[in-house]
């Protein structure tokens, strides 16, 4: 790539400052524009349709729509699409979700300013791209059993610091399936508690606290 056709990347962040840091750090690179912005995940899908980028930044904690599940609806519409994940969470599972979604990179907010332009044209060219720490974070748990969709909710709401029985009528089952669902939760997570629980889950980025 080069000045004349440049690399043409989408930003998707809730945050607008780091939108201008990411202008101002792309800005500097002749081999590189950022073609379009968005807030949130309904606003990318609606630029990627009218922009096309070559490569989307995308933020995983937003409102309306969170990172992964845009991931998903553009990577259904457009298979090809390259999409980095730019995130301040280091659990490998959250890395897990991203690259079964579709992301072809990973990348912390913290490494931004010195790893972004390359994780650019690394994923650009066609390669997956993922920081060493996270890579490791992911390998350590990938013999871990997996949550499933139901007992992730049920251990996000409990770490709202909702009882069984809220927990219960938010989701319409019954209390017992709701102990059973924890007791799923504590045997996968090898630990006793529901408090260490949520403290593994959240550490891993099983779950996360909005």
């Amino acid at each position: 790539m080069n000045a004349n056709n440049p690399i043409r990347i989408l930003a998707v962040d809730d945050h607008p400052v780091l939108r201008r840091g990411i202008a101002a750090i792309l800005g500097g690179e002749p081999d590189m524009a950022v073609v379009a912005e968005a807030s949130n995940g309904p606003e990318a899908i609606a630029q990627f349709r009218t922009c096309h980028p070559d490569v989307t930044l995308m933020d995983l904690q937003m409102p309306e729509m969170n990172g992964i599940d845009t991931i998903l609806a553009i990577r259904e519409e457009f298979p090809n699409a390259r999409i980095i994940v730019l995130t301040t969470y280091s659990g490998g599972a959250q890395a897990v979700r991203a690259f079964k979604a579709g992301a072809s990179g990973y990348l912390l907010k913290s490494m931004v300013r010195k790893e972004l332009v390359e994780t650019i044209r690394s994923v650009h060219a066609g390669r997956k791209r993922i920081p060493s720490e996270i890579a490791i974070e992911m390998a350590e748990h990938q013999a871990d059993d997996t949550l499933t969709e139901r007992e992730i909710e049920v251990l996000r709401l409990v770490a709202a610091g909702n009882s069984n029985k809220i927990v219960a009528d938010h989701l319409a089952i019954s209390e017992e399936t709701v102990k059973g669902h924890m007791r799923s939760i504590l045997s996968k997570l090898s630990t006793n508690d529901r408090t260490h629980a949520v403290t593994i889950a959240l550490k891993r980025g099983i779950i996360e606290i909005l």
